[in-house]
This record gives structure tokens, sequence and C-alpha cells, in this order.
């Protein structure tokens, strides 16, 4: 049965990820989740099912360097991001 996170587009997703970075200083970052709850704050299942597309967004904007992503304070490859904790931050060419 479909989660209503399927419905949820790319553009949104993107959109919810850079306002959260934009709210916080510059030098703040953010944990994925903090997007999907922010999506999807009374519904554990549904944010936790968009887990995975807005990785995949961040990677995207990482590529851009829009954003970087680090893990325990260090910059991370971007084709070595699979799974475990990472966090986002703002890139050189962050833009809301």
């Amino acid at each position: 049965m479909p989660h209503r996170a399927d419905h949820v587009d790319n553009t949104t997703i993107q959109k919810q990820l850079l306002s959260l970075l934009a709210e916080r200083k510059p030098e703040s970052s953010i944990c994925p989740s903090d997007v999907a709850r922010a999506l999807f704050p009374d519904d554990e299942p549904a944010w936790r099912a968009l887990m995975p597309k807005i990785r995949s967004i961040a990677v995207a904007l990482a590529r851009e360097d829009r954003i970087e992503i680090t893990r325990g304070g260090r910059r991370l490859h971007l084709d070595s991001i699979k799974g475990g904790p990472i966090r986002l931050h703002r890139g050189a060419a962050f833009q809301n």
C-alpha cells in the first residue's frame, strides 16, 4: 500500500531542505530526517518512507555544490553515501 510520501515530488522536498538550511545559521547543519519530519510531522511511517528520496535529492544538490554532505564532521564522497547518519550543510553555491 503506498504511503502519502509517494506523492511528494522532488521540487517540494528540495524546497523544504533548502528552506530549513536557510533558517539556520550558515555554519549549522540539518539531518535528512528534519526535512521528512517537516513534511510529515505527525506521520512517522510517511516520513520514514521519504528518507531515500531525500538522500537522493541531497546528493543531487551536493553535486551542484549547493549543499555539502558530511558524516562525523568530514565531507563525504558523493558516490559513497549509502546509509548511516549524515548531515546536510550549506555549500559554496547555496541559494534558497
